[in-house]
């Protein structure tokens, strides 16, 4: 294997609620995303959810399991027993979150227990990161609960909270709190739509103190499991603007896929690494 040749790799990551799978090129003019793929666990078998997901996008590739040269795998994989190698979420999200978008400095990974914003460089190195304590108010987890009680989906819960006309402020204090806020609000006759902008601002409000005491300027991209919620996103661009953050929030179409995506980017990195030095093994970074 030279330098100069196109390898193709896939990046797997296993999160609390869903799995993400992304097969990739990358060679001499770049890399490129072949085929991503999400799947929700829903009480099932991760490891067996993760290899159905696999198995798919390769298929939507068009790319044969044994044409890769690396299987990267990042969150709670450890059933994963076909991986060539694992690495950590940060350094794949940040990696990820930079192939997406070019100009972020920093990501704000948003999945279903916890939050974490990563600083990183131009070429896609750690820089620094701040996450979210134990309470669940701030996770996907949280907003899943919050929509089972309204009787929303999760795919209607952006759209309601952009036609919020006057958001109710929610507790950002911890979940039963907000829990019970919410009851209180349904009770009081508060539309839906106001419940939720109110739940987004707080959980967007939690998701930029992490970014400024991170010290993040620049492109924020957003991603992780919640990056599809164009209502959350739409708070924290009013919340950095209302805060006079030099903090521009963005999001990608293809954002969830931003840890499968840096694991297959890293895979290719290290199957390149251990191809020179004649040994192909499975350390992660």
């Amino acid at each position: 294997m030279s330098p100069s040749d196109t390898l193709l790799t896939a990046g797997v990551d296993v999160g609390s609620s869903a799995v993400k799978v992304a097969v990739m090129s990358d060679g001499p003019t770049g890399a490129r995303l072949l085929s991503g793929r999400t799947e929700r666990i829903r009480r099932r078998d991760p490891t067996a959810v993760a290899r159905g997901v696999f198995e798919d996008a390769l298929a939507e590739a068009g790319v044969a399991e044994k044409a890769l040269a690396y299987v990267a795998t990042t969150g709670e994989c450890e059933g994963v027993d076909w991986r060539t190698g694992h690495f950590y979420g940060m350094t794949t999200h940040a990696r990820g979150a930079l192939f997406l978008e070019p100009q972020a400095r920093a990501a704000i990974d948003v999945g279903a227990l916890h939050a974490r914003a990563i600083l990183v460089d131009e070429r896609g190195k750690v820089l620094g990161y701040r996450m979210t304590s134990q309470c669940a108010s701030g996770s996907g987890q949280f907003l899943e609960n919050i929509c089972r009680y309204l009787g929303v989906t999760l795919e209607e819960i952006g759209p309601l909270s952009l036609k919020a006309d006057d958001p109710e402020k929610c507790s950002s204090i911890c979940a039963v709190l907000a829990e019970t806020d919410v009851i209180n609000m349904v009770s009081r006759g508060i539309s839906t739509a106001n419940i939720l902008k109110g739940i987004h601002e707080s959980m967007a409000g939690r998701y930029l103190r992490l970014l400024a005491s991170g010290g993040a300027t620049g492109v924020a991209l957003v991603t992780g499991g919640l990056a599809a919620d164009v209502g959350l996103v739409a708070a924290m661009r009013e919340g950095a603007v209302e805060q006079k953050m030099n903090v521009e929030i963005r999001a990608h179409p293809q954002s969830v896929l931003a840890g499968a995506v840096g694991a297959a980017l890293w895979g290719a990195f290290r199957a390149r690494r251990l191809a020179a030095t004649g040994a192909l093994s499975g350390a992660g970074a």
